[in-house]
């Protein structure tokens, strides 16, 4: 019988996030500064045939689906190779990409190709200027562009990720969720996590995911709950009636869903991480070519993963049993 991954609290875990980079073209208000950012040299970074490594040894322990992320994974070059490597190992079935677009539509045949399955795309605002407001500085002619090659090259569910924030896209609800009707496309509201930064700027751009359902009804749609959207994530899913599509719910902060959590990340510069929001973290490079040690590693890891993250109980200052990560969401890979 094989060693799976199983934690103290009986989560399986056959789910891996794998950051290539933590460099990215754009500069989105909750993810990054504007200036100031310092990135890892390329020499620091895992190389493919190291990340490949990982996953062979990790999918004999169970995990069976990947995610790629950033940074923006795309700025990594010749990401269509890695994703080949990835394909070809026995007993994963499913690799995904979490991108923010700019540079999908001109690459989506090849990374179709190369083995990618799956594509979360990054879409904050449907409007133009406030888009660029947003990620300071991106085109939206070129993600929605990429959700339109998405399609034409057979990738698919397609998710569109839409961080909520209080006073800037919040007009916006009922705006994506028409598109649900419209195509057979998942949104997905994500809460603003204050990710390796609780500042007060945090405290007045969130807004609770209620305000979702509560829109919607205000419409008169009336939304179910669906469980018919493929893949580990940890959304709350609905559809509304007649609509060709469904939206999401990840509430990490007011209904937080770790009781399921089933994922792993590795970052860029190879520090395996059990939980998200915690700074918990062991280097997985100095122990690839010794299969066991690695392994070893992993289940260390799974030893200290919490039940929980306790996000809310620590922007409340209440105690907590780790120490919130100093990290950047771009850092880690979401």
């Amino acid at each position: 019988m094989p060693k799976l991954l199983m934690d103290r609290f009986g989560r399986m875990h056959d789910y891996l996030r794998i950051s290539v980079t933590d460099r990215c073209n754009l500069r989105c208000v909750y993810c990054m500064p504007e200036e100031g950012m310092e990135f890892e040299p390329d020499e620091k970074l895992l190389t493919f045939e190291e990340i490949t490594e990982v996953v062979r040894v990790l999918a004999g322990l169970g995990v069976r689906k990947l995610r790629l992320t950033g940074g923006e994974p795309l700025v990594r070059k010749n990401l269509e190779q890695l994703i080949g490597m990835l394909s070809q190992i026995p007993g994963i079935e499913d690799i995904a990409l979490t991108t923010n677009g700019i540079y999908f539509a001109s690459r989506a045949e090849k990374l179709r190709a190369a083995g990618l399955t799956r594509v979360n795309i990054s879409l904050d605002s449907l409007k133009a200027d406030r888009f660029s407001l947003i990620t300071r500085g991106g085109d939206i002619h070129r993600v929605l562009a990429s959700i339109e090659e998405a399609y034409r090259v057979g990738i698919t569910p397609i998710k569109l990720n839409v961080v909520l924030m209080k006073g800037i896209n919040d007009d916006e609800i009922e705006d994506f969720l028409q598109m649900t009707i419209d195509r057979p496309i998942q949104v997905r509201f994500i809460e603003y996590m204050p990710i390796g930064h609780q500042d007060e700027d945090w405290k007045s751009r969130y807004l609770s995911l209620t305000t979702v359902l509560d829109r919607c009804k205000a419409k008169g749609w009336n939304a179910s709950a669906s469980d018919a959207v493929y893949g580990n994530g940890p959304s709350q899913n609905f559809r509304i009636d007649g609509a060709l599509g469904s939206f999401g719910l990840i509430h990490p902060i007011s209904d937080h869903f770790c009781e399921t959590c089933n994922r792993l990340r590795i970052t860029a510069d190879g520090n395996v991480k059990p939980c998200l929001y915690w700074s918990d973290e062991f280097n997985v490079r100095k122990y690839i070519g010794d299969d066991s040690a690695m392994e070893d590693l992993f289940f260390r890891a799974l030893d200290i993963k919490p039940q929980n993250h306790e996000m809310a109980q620590a922007l409340m200052n209440e105690e907590q049993s780790h120490t919130p990560t100093l990290r950047r969401m771009s850092q880690i890979g979401g």
